[in-house]
């Protein structure tokens, strides 16, 4: 079950996440438009949210795996497409990102796993 996941995912332009490097915590555009931040439990669904949804969005992304167990914000499990999604209702504390990962794209723009979330 996914809610048992120890580590969630948020994709976010490069220049998004390095812009705000200063601050105290990390509050991307969708937390002011829709009161939270988008995450996913797993690689594969990460990837199929990608292609769908940030193919045609030039520049680089990078992949954000963020530790449940740091998490200072609130976090809900909903459902969207027939999925449920890890939610974040607050700005992502620092502490939580386990680890920053580049998000590869192919020269049609579709993107790549990361080896490191291959299973």
């Amino acid at each position: 079950m996914v809610e048992a996941a120890q580590v969630i995912y948020h994709m976010t332009p490069q220049a998004v996440w390095d812009a705000q490097r200063n601050q105290p915590s990390f509050a991307p555009a969708s937390l002011a438009t829709e009161g939270f931040i988008h995450c996913t439990a797993e690689p594969e669904l990460l990837l199929q949210v990608a292609n769908r949804f940030y193919r045609e969005i030039p520049g680089t992304f990078i992949i954000v795996c963020i530790a449940l167990a740091r998490l200072d914000a609130e976090l809900r499990w909903e459902l969207a497409d027939g999925h449920r999604f890890p939610h974040i209702y607050g700005p992502l504390n620092w502490e939580a990102v386990e680890r920053i990962l580049p998000f590869p794209r192919q020269a049609n723009n579709s993107f790549l796993l990361p080896k490191e979330l291959e299973r």
